[in-house]
């Protein structure tokens, strides 16, 4: 689908293939893995009083960066004249999708573990209370 016509955005047939495939399965992570998982993690955080902490800005900025990211390497791959490159490209976006839906769980696990080290001389605490201070 080789085109004469100056600034024509698609180079060839291949490559649209690899960017609408692309395209797909990164809908389909943030439609299918993304917000189902951020939808859970938040709401383990609402129903745990905030024990359990949900990073809502640094969620929302790799999100942000990721989508910017993603759109950028899909676009390349819809530009390549190659099909590698432009498969190369489509599924470094996948891949980048994938590292942003991992983010909040990585995000709420080192939340999560911060907080269990807090946790142990607060019981202490409450135990010595509890037992007249001995």
């Amino acid at each position: 689908m080789r085109t004469t016509a100056p600034g024509r955005l698609v180079r060839s047939r291949q490559s649209l293939i690899a960017a609408v495939t692309g395209t797909a399965v990164v809908v389909l992570v943030a439609l299918g893995l993304f917000l189902p998982l951020a939808g859970l993690l938040i709401g383990v955080t609402a129903s745990s009083a905030g024990l359990v902490p949900f990073p809502g800005l640094s969620v929302t900025a790799v999100t942000l960066v990721g989508i910017v990211v993603v759109a950028a390497l899909l676009l390349f791959a819809v530009t390549r004249r190659r099909p590698a490159s432009a498969w190369a490209a489509a599924v470094f976006a996948v891949l980048v999708s994938l590292a942003v839906t991992a983010f909040p769980v990585i995000a709420v696990a080192a939340g999560s573990a911060e907080r269990v080290s807090d946790v142990g001389p607060l019981l202490g605490d409450l135990w010595q209370r509890f037992t007249g201070g001995s």
